[in-house]
């Protein structure tokens, strides 16, 4: 199914959105003969559909949609931080916290909204759901893709100095609308949401003109069904397990360490098209094509402009996480390769935050003072005399001491000794490397991780953000070999090891 989706485009897709849309249209028209205008049918079977499908792709991974909106929450923060709107900002950290539960009512509504629009459900009501939804879409996607006008250093509200389009001055890089199933730039996102609210404007003025399907009855029993049943769903698709389906890079079977070869090899042979400067003086902003620039760099540029971006071509393979796949020991040092070189299967504990309430406290500590005295001594010489310098306990005196109480939460490190450990424990018996990539944390608190769970394991470092992408679960469990994802697990889904051995390690 996936090597399906995989050749999908968002044009394809919405062609054949299209398709089922003139299908249920023409059932609605002719079959049920309910319709009173053929337009408003195919409308609400057109986005009906879309949103189901917009829905169901982001409801395979919950936690995708989550974290995108811890995203949007953090840009949000530092957008409206020290502006006139500033009262606004703590309000994005505490949403942030909560991230997983706005992603599934998000995603419940989206779907069960595309169920109301073709079943024709409460048409004024469901109108105007479908309007503010779109509406709100349009807010979220076209303030990311304006922030693409506003350079690094300048807030969002100074209009003024807001420059010309460059994508990388985007925090958020991409919408999150379909998920991971088709990344859509900000900017596509944004039209499309335009153009959305065409049909919601037009249901709002005209719902009396809406198809109904089945009576009241019906209706609302089809509407509490697909509620109860889309939230049972989310939950299998993050609490109890890994999502039914994975469009991520870091899917099983993929061999992470060819595709990022063969993505730094795409990335090393970009050529740069040209050059985006900017007068030291006038402040004029100048793009020249590369060969001008080399040709006529000391004559008319040197000295006078600052470059502000390179401007190159498109890379032949399009980057993915997997060119970011990088994992440091407690150290600092580079330990990727010793993951994607090794020919032995080896086991990537995934924990992209520890759990806990990190505070700084104060303890009474007790020192002991000591005094040096000179002694003399008589040698083996009975006629000589030494001095020694005796070191003599003198009193014990208390002191403050300041240090970092992790707190960690105590369900969590129950997880990692109840269900992981056991499993490490197993591997390491039989000489089977195991290294867990932590995000969002330091040596110091890591090490005391260790001492809290008696893991015994080694550790490493990595970008939270990938880990997330690695694996949806904290922690999870990757099988590796030789570059290769052999198999990964829910923590809640984590196999028998005697299973694992027998299905990957004979």
């Amino acid at each position: 199914m996936n090597l399906l989706f995989l050749t999908i485009t968002l044009p394809s897709m919405l062609m054949w959105i299209g398709i089922a849309a003139l299908v249920l249209t023409a059932g609605v028209g002719f079959l049920y003969k309910s319709h009173k205008s053929w337009l408003m049918t195919f409308l609400q079977n057109y986005c009906g559909a879309l949103f189901i499908f917009s829905g169901w792709v982001k409801a395979v991974d919950p936690l995708g949609t989550a974290y995108k909106m811890e995203q949007y929450f953090d840009e949000f923060y530092s957008t409206f931080e020290g502006t006139w709107f500033g009262f606004i900002a703590p309000l994005f950290p505490v949403f942030s916290k909560y991230a997983i539960w706005f992603s599934l009512f998000m995603i419940i509504l989206e779907i069960v909204l595309g169920i109301m629009l073709i079943i024709g459900a409460k048409q004024k009501l469901t109108s105007w759901i479908f309007l503010l939804l779109v509406a709100f879409f349009l807010v979220l996607t076209g303030f990311t893709y304006l922030t693409g006008y506003v350079p690094n250093g300048v807030n969002f509200f100074q209009f003024g100095s807001w420059g010309e389009y460059n994508a990388n001055n985007m925090k958020v890089t991409d919408c999150g609308c379909f998920g991971d199933f088709i990344k859509l730039l900000p900017k596509t996102s944004f039209f499309k949401d335009v153009a959305l609210m065409i049909p919601a404007i037009y249901f709002v003025m005209r719902h009396k003109d809406m198809h109904e399907l089945f009576n009241n009855k019906v209706k609302n029993a089809i509407i509490s069904i697909s509620t109860i049943a889309l939230l049972f769903y989310c939950f299998s698709n993050f609490v109890w397990d890994l999502p039914k389906n994975d469009f991520r890079p870091f899917k099983i079977g993929t061999d992470v360490r060819a595709v990022r070869e063969a993505e730094e090899n795409a990335m090393a042979a970009v050529q740069i098209t040209g050059w985006l400067l900017e007068h030291k003086e006038t402040g004029e902003s100048l793009t020249v094509p590369n060969a001008d620039y080399m040709r006529d760099y000391t004559a008319k540029y040197k000295g006078v402009y600052k470059v502000v971006d390179q401007i190159k071509g498109e890379p032949a393979i399009e980057s993915t996480k997997i060119s970011e796949f990088e994992i440091t020991d407690l150290r600092g040092n580079d330990i990727t390769d010793d993951i994607l070189y090794n020919d032995q299967p080896h086991f990537l504990i995934v924990n992209y935050m520890l759990k806990g309430d990190p505070s700084r406290e104060t303890r009474i500590v007790k020192d002991s003072v000591f005094v040096m005295d000179t002694v003399v001594v008589a040698s083996n010489d009975s006629d000589v005399l030494d001095t020694v310098v005796v070191r003599n306990f003198d009193q014990e005196v208390e002191r403050e001491e300041h240090y970092i109480s992790q707190n960690w939460k105590q369900s969590y490190i129950k997880t990692h000794i109840e269900k992981l450990k056991p499993f490490t424990d197993k591997a390491k018996n039989l000489g089977i490397p195991v290294l867990m990539a932590i995000g969002k944390s330091d040596p110091e608190a890591i090490m005391d991780f260790d001492k809290a769970t008696g893991l015994a394991i080694d550790y490493g470092m990595a970008d939270d953000i990938l880990l997330k992408t690695i694996v949806r679960s904290n922690p999870g469990v990757v099988l590796w070999k030789d570059g290769k994802i052999l198999d990964k697990w829910h923590i809640n889904k984590l196999p028998k090891f005697e299973d694992v051995v027998e299905e990957h390690l004979r």
